[in-house]
């Protein structure tokens, strides 16, 4: 668990847990907000990835080149430990589709955004996004200019 492996059942509020723990202190607020919000309407925000060790990342990359044939297809999916936002604690997958419905409603309000269009549970913090709303997504991460370093 100190690679960033998270556990079933963790939520957002799971601060024990690295990949939890070791998020952006203003994603990791934000979405403590959001989650807040939403247990209202009987929702809650299960963390199946956080933050990742760039150990863990590059395993997770490698796994995906196995998986999907090539690193072109894999970039589709996982990014390299030098340029994914989990590696930085920026970026959360969001589990359970009552979420993610969610918080694409919803996560403009507190800042959280949907990156990537392939990945409705990947979300990140765009802090000026309660008065701009979400940034166009990108098709998938291969379109995002931050993967191309």
């Amino acid at each position: 668990m100190t690679d960033g492996v998270v556990p079933d059942g963790v939520t957002v509020f799971d601060d024990a847990i690295p990949a939890v723990a070791n998020l952006d202190p203003g994603l990791l607020k934000a979405l403590h907000q959001a989650a807040r919000a939403a247990a209202p309407d009987g929702v809650e925000f299960y963390v199946n990835s956080g933050w990742r060790s760039p150990e863990y990342q590059d395993q997770l990359l490698q796994e995906a080149v196995s998986k999907y044939g090539s690193e072109d297809e894999a970039a589709r999916w996982v990014a390299t430990a030098a340029t994914s936002p989990h590696v930085s604690g920026d970026a959360v997958d969001i589990g359970h589709s009552d979420a993610t419905t969610w918080l694409s409603e919803h996560g403009a309000e507190y800042g959280l955004c949907q990156i990537y269009r392939n990945e409705p549970w990947h979300y990140e913090l765009r802090a000026d996004a309660s008065d701009r709303g979400c940034p166009r997504m990108y098709a998938d991460p291969t379109q995002d200019p931050r993967m191309q370093k």
